[in-house]
């Protein structure tokens, strides 16, 4: 099966993601330099972001192979991060620490919600009927 541009372009996508993640996820484990203003302890924020990297990097292979389940997956990770990243401006830090990450995650969403998007991982059929 031949692999559309576009979804090329969300497998790099997904793995600059994770890259963001991972240096978000070592920022507030202090490996880096620390945010100003951060008010909750980094441990709970790095290992969410952590973990989102590793989500990320299998995303990124499932796309990569053109998985079905990797449509639904890259839109409800990506709704995680925004939520996520979300909860990181609300716990007093600047708008800078997540904003690549905001805008990319908003992007993929636009992106994956597109028909032709769908169809290129045969999200575009109808449910089948319930057997009898």
């Amino acid at each position: 099966m031949k692999r559309p541009f576009g979804v090329t372009v969300l497998a790099i996508l997904s793995g600059f993601l994770a890259a963001l993640a991972v240096f978000a996820a070592l920022r507030f484990l202090g490996v880096m330099f620390r945010p100003v203003g951060l008010v909750v302890p980094g441990f709970w924020y790095a290992l969410m972001y952590g973990l989102l990297a590793w989500v990320y990097i299998w995303l990124t292979q499932m796309l990569w192979r053109l998985d079905p389940a990797a449509w639904l997956f890259l839109a409800v990770i990506t709704v995680f991060n925004l939520v996520l990243n979300f909860i990181v401006l609300v716990t007093g830090n600047a708008f800078t620490d997540v904003s690549v990450a905001i805008f990319v995650n908003a992007l993929i969403l636009l992106y994956v919600m597109l028909p032709g998007t769908k169809k290129a991982f045969g999200m575009d059929k109808p449910p089948a009927p319930p057997a009898a």
